[in-house]
């Protein structure tokens, strides 16, 4: 019991603290209110007359100008923010001309199944990555970058291909496709 009344002691004694540490705070008082005082119409009369016609209006405040100087943008010579920096597309082709199935793959993917010499000109025959063929002649069109034969020789295949660079120049790059011939077999003579 004597335990209960000196924590009820220490309970009481710390809200008392509490109390009077927010009471001393120091913070600042409340405004006070003030009353207006309304002159008697007495002597308003006695007033000058331009100074109760100023009072009596509502007053306009003239917004403070500043003068500031105003910022316009001008992009000329400067970079599109919006525009990607590297341009993954090929260089154009013309619009309503539809791609051939050679032009849908990329160079690399196709491999040169075989050869076959004419007197018209060599016939390639290419084969995509599904075992799909088909046959390539001088001038036929392969690729996603605008892809063209330029020379077909008896062990490989000559790709130009067109592309625009990170500058948006316009470059051209050989790709070959090489016949790879099985090896033969040793042990027979």
């Amino acid at each position: 019991m004597n335990r209960n009344k000196k924590n009820n002691g220490l309970l009481i004694f710390s809200i008392l603290f509490l109390f009077f540490i927010t009471g001393c705070s120091g913070g600042t008082s409340p405004p006070s209110v003030t009353q207006k005082v309304k002159p008697s119409p007495v002597a308003k009369q006695k007033a000058d007359p331009a100074k109760v016609a100023e009072k009596t209006e509502p007053q306009k405040k003239e917004p403070e100008k500043k003068e500031e100087a105003e910022y316009t943008y001008n992009p000329a010579g400067k970079a599109d923010p919006f525009k990607p920096f590297i341009q993954l597309t090929a260089a154009r082709r013309p619009s309503g001309i539809p791609l051939t199935p050679l032009q849908k793959y990329d160079v690399s993917s196709l491999k040169l199944v075989a050869v076959i010499a004419a007197p018209e000109g060599s016939v390639a025959l290419v084969e995509d990555s599904a075992g799909k063929g088909y046959f390539l002649k001088k001038g036929t069109l392969v690729g996603k970058n605008d892809g063209k034969v330029i020379k077909i020789l008896k062990d490989r295949v000559i790709i130009e291909e067109t592309y625009q660079d990170i500058m948006g120049q316009t470059k051209t790059s050989e790709h070959s496709l090489i016949l790879h011939r099985p090896e033969e077999e040793g042990g027979e003579s």
